[in-house]
C-alpha cells in the first residue's frame, strides 16, 4: 500500500472520528527495512520515522539526516539503560519509557546534556509477562514519579495482545491518559490504526502497510 493511501486512510479516520485534521501523527516504522525503501518514502516527502533499535537508528539515520532536513526520529522500542545516552543524542521522541531504572538515568541524563526527547510511557495494557511496560494499576504512580524527575512526558503507548480486540486496550490506554491530563496517545499499527484513532490516537506506528514485509537477515 502507498503511502499517500495511508495517509487518505488516516484522514477518513480523523474525520470519522469528528478529530481535527492533521491531529494524527504517522510513524512510518522503519526498523529492519532496506535504505532503498526508506529512502523511497524520505523522497516523498516523509519525515517521520520509527525505529526499535538505537543501534540500528545510529546505523543510518545520522546519513539520512545529512541528504534530508526534518526528520523527526522516534524510538518505540525497549530501550537497555546503557543505551538512554545514544538515544538521547539521536531521536527526538522515546515511545517507551517501561520502568523506573529507566527514568531515572533518562533524567540524569537529561540534567547533564540540558535536554531530552519528549517522552511516552509504555503501558502493558495486557498484562503479558514477556511484554514491556508499566501495568495499568501502577501507571498513575509512574505518571507522577516521572513528573517529580522532571521528565517530559507527553503521554502513553501500548502494543495490544496479538490475540484480543485491540480497540479495548485503546480504551484502556485513552482512560489512563485521561485520568493524568495526558494528550498523546501512542497506539495503532498496520491492521487497526483506523479504530485506534477512532479512540483518541494522536500517533499510529504503521510499517509494512507502506514499507512492504520486513526484510529480516537471515
Amino acid at each position: 500500500m502507498s503511502l499517500s493511501e495511508i495517509k487518505s486512510r488516516i484522514a477518513a479516520a480523523e474525520s470519522a472520528a469528528g478529530r481535527v485534521p492533521g491531529s494524527v501523527e504517522l510513524i512510518a516504522v522503519s526498523k529492519v527495512q532496506p535504505n532503498e525503501r526508506v529512502e523511497a518514502v524520505l523522497e516523498e516527502g516523509h519525515r517521520c520515522f520509527g525505529e526499535n533499535r538505537v543501534q540500528e537508528a545510529a546505523g543510518k539515520w545520522p546519513q539520512f539526516r545529512e541528504k534530508f532536513t526534518g526528520v523527526d526520529l522516534h524510538l518505540i522500542g525497549p530501550l537497555q539503560t546503557n543505551k538512554a545516552r545514544q538515544a538521547m543524542e539521536l531521536v527526538n521522541v522515546i515511545h517507551s519509557v517501561d520502568r523506573p531504572k529507566l527514568a531515572n538515568a533518562l533524567a540524569r541524563l537529561a540534567q547533564e546534556l540540558g535536554h531530552c526527547p519528549d517522552l511516552f510511557i509504555q503501558v502493558n495494557t495486557g498484562e503479558e509477562e514477556q511484554k514491556a511496560g508499566i501495568l495499568p494499576q501502577d501507571a498513575d504512580g509512574f505518571v507522577a514519579e516521572c513528573r517529580k524527575l522532571d521528565l517530559p512526558i507527553k503521554g502513553l503507548m501500548c502494543i495490544p495482545p496479538v490475540d484480543e480486540e485491540p480497540s479495548l486496550h485503546f480504551a484502556l490506554l485513552a482512560k489512563i491518559a485521561e485520568r493524568n491530563g495526558l494528550n498523546g496517545l501512542s497506539m495503532g499499527m498496520s491492521g487497526d490504526f483506523e479504530s485506534a484513532i477512532a479512540l483518541g490516537a494522536t500517533h499510529v506506528r504503521v510499517g509494512s502497510a507502506i514499507f512492504g514485509a520486513r526484510a529480516y537477515s537471515a
